[in-house]
């Protein structure tokens, strides 16, 4: 089967959810969607998934669209450039999906659940005893069509569920993989409109990729579990689906899938870092197309070209950073002078930042000369630490490691980072370990500067930004041992 339709024009997306810092992953999934869409003449979007309300932040989509500007990818419409298919945002289309779901309901592809939360408990309690698959057992298939509507109009919570046929199979056609099968009897009958009225990413994705006129869903792997239930729809609703790819999970060298707690995952740690967009770019499609004998630094319209979305390997490609070194310094060494210094003061020496840096150092130091090492792990990229650099700390080594790993997940989990929040993170660790500040402190200067001072340690968090904070915590935490399995789960208690 051709990967390009004979009549409609190509259109992709990359639809990321703005619930934390934007992943590298997005950067290598928005990177073959581009270059496919350009590849064939077509248009590339951008759509926020921005539905699970408790999680989804202004601030992170502002991250996301900084993030990939920074890559230098541009998509042909979303949310921040507008277009004939918008609203782009998930959370301003609530009114369509909910006016889908009734027609889902009225045609008798989707019934109302009422079920408790309790019954689901018990429910999926049962069958983990059992030990068979958990999914919905049909308790509110049973439910006549009068009597749910009533109990509707009563306002009773109820969730939305697809129905899904008891037997036979669906088949998966990916453009990289062929084929694959998915039993009915295996798959879910998945809520698609949650009981505030907003719906799961099934739905929403479903119901625009075809109202935006995507002919292309190219996303990662962990999706194509849920492509029965998406075809599912599609016939449902009557419509012709788009052709599927789905790409292979990027790993840690050990196989494992890339996640921050074994390796830096944002986009915007590399920026910090001081790695080049191209280089980026260039390694993640490394990753997907073997290059030529000789031939590994090329552009991203190179890259395009050479694309063949049935040639993908499926295998997992590892994200070797050391790779990702090597062509970075290749990129460096192939700008012109004038090119390195515009580089080097966009990445960290903007008057802004520099403005901030002066005014907090200006009353700790003598002589000029003395800037350089009072701030220059503002500049750097890991801190090497080591279990010594934390031997004049007043505490013990276990509260330590502690102290580290509690500010790392604290600060994570915060959708702000600033410095009324770090101040609130890091003070609150200090009450819960019944420590003064004052001892913590120094092992926070030591993680975040190599030694125990620097500038007030709220601003370097700050000026460091969520992604190196994060990093230089990892590391000194690996330095001291690392956290266990069962260390993180009473801590975290």
């Amino acid at each position: 089967m051709s990967e390009t339709p004979a009549a409609r024009r190509v259109r992709t997306r990359v639809a990321p959810s703005p619930t934390g810092d934007p992943h590298v992953g997005t950067a290598y999934v928005a990177l073959v969607n581009f270059c496919f869409a350009k590849k064939h003449g077509g248009e590339f979007v951008l759509r926020i998934e921005d539905t699970d309300q408790a999680r989804s932040t202004p601030e992170s989509e502002r991250a996301i669209l900084d993030a990939l500007h920074w890559t230098g990818l541009r998509w042909d419409e979303g949310p921040d450039v507008g277009g004939p298919h918008g609203p782009y945002r998930q959370s301003e289309r609530s009114a369509i999906y909910q006016r889908y779901a009734a027609e889902l309901l009225a045609n008798g592809h989707a019934f109302r659940c009422f079920c408790t939360a309790e019954r689901l408990d018990a429910m999926r309690a049962a069958q983990r005893a059992a030990k068979v698959p958990q999914k919905y057992d049909g308790h509110c298939l049973a439910v006549p069509a009068d009597e749910s509507a009533q109990r509707a109009e009563a306002r009773e919570s109820f969730v939305v569920r697809m129905k899904v046929p008891s037997e036979g199979v669906s088949v998966v056609h990916d453009l990289a993989r062929g084929d694959v099968e998915f039993a009915y009897a295996d798959v879910d009958m998945q809520v698609l409109l949650k009981s505030d009225g907003l719906p799961t990413y099934h739905l929403a994705n479903v119901v625009d990729d075809h109202l935006m006129e995507i002919t292309h869903v190219i996303r990662g792997e962990e999706w194509i579990s849920s492509a029965p239930k998406h075809l599912l729809l599609y016939g449902y609703f009557g419509w012709e689906p788009p052709k599927l790819v789905h790409l292979p999970l990027l790993r840690n060298p050990d196989k494992s899938k890339l996640s921050k707690r074994k390796n830096p995952t944002g986009i915007l740690f590399y920026e910090r870092m001081g790695y080049l967009p191209d280089a980026l770019l260039n390694f993640l499609g490394l990753l997907l197309v073997p290059p030529p004998e000789g031939h590994e630094v090329f552009t991203v319209a190179e890259f395009a070209e050479r694309l063949h979305l049935e040639k993908i390997s499926h295998g997992g490609p590892v994200f070797d950073v050391a790779k990702l070194d090597w062509l970075n310094g290749q990129y460096l060494r192939m700008l012109s002078t004038d090119a390195l210094i515009e580089r080097t003061r966009y990445w960290g020496f903007g008057r802004e930042r520099v403005a901030r840096i002066a005014e907090l150092a200006k009353s700790r130091v003598e002589r000029l000369s003395d800037l350089a090492p009072l701030t220059a792990y503002l500049f750097a990229g890991r801190i090497p630490v080591t279990a010594e650099s934390f031997a004049p700390a007043k505490l013990d080594a276990n509260t330590v490691r502690k102290a580290l790993a509690l500010a790392m997940w604290g600060l994570d989990g915060e959708r702000a980072f600033d410095l009324a929040t770090i101040e609130r993170v890091l003070k609150g660790i200090a009450e819960a370990l019944a420590v003064k500040f004052r001892d913590l402190s120094r092992v926070y200067y030591v993680a975040m500067t190599g030694s125990t001072t620097g500038l007030p340690l709220y601003d370097s968090l700050e000026l460091l930004g969520r992604d190196l904070v994060r990093e230089r915590f990892r590391v000194a935490l690996d330095a001291l041992g690392g956290v266990s399995a069962k260390e993180q789960k009473e801590w975290t208690a």
